[in-house]
């Protein structure tokens, strides 16, 4: 990412998740991407579906009453800065531990989390979802 990237925090909008019983594929609005039984499928505001492996969902989320740790139920990431940039051209970013690929198109935003993995969201989605970070004054974003 660059200087010019947003600096920007999720919206604690609580997510519906999931584990995972056994492998499979989550048909991402970006592309297919692989998980592993026991990593967290979740699904967000406007049904977009992700998966995030079992232990950094762990460490980057938490439940919410009356979900307990490390059940099916509602869950809010726990605040953490990312640095987020508006695509002007279409552009293939490997994601996750599995390194798939998703397809990202001119006006999607590419994330890039604290601990250097990327994401890729729609405007729409990005907008719902994250915020600016704590001195960001770019915010918001233009169209």
């Amino acid at each position: 990412m660059d200087r010019d990237a947003l600096r920007v925090l999720k919206k604690p909008v609580p997510v519906s998740v999931t584990f995972a019983a056994s492998d499979g594929v989550c048909e991402t609005l970006e592309g297919p991407v692989r998980y592993e039984a026991g990593d967290a499928i979740l699904t967000g505001a406007q049904s977009e579906r992700w998966p995030v492996q079992r232990g950094a969902f762990l460490a980057s989320y938490a439940p919410v009453p009356p979900t307990l740790p490390k059940e099916d139920g509602l869950y809010r990431k726990t605040p953490a800065i990312a640095l987020a940039r508006r695509l002007t051209i279409a552009l293939t970013v490997k994601v996750g531990w599995q390194n798939d690929p998703l397809d990202a198109h001119a006006g999607d935003w590419l994330l890039c989390y604290d601990d250097g993995s990327y994401g890729v969201l729609q405007d729409a989605i990005f907008r719902e979802s994250y915020g600016p970070a704590p001195g960001e004054t770019r915010w918001p974003p233009l169209n």
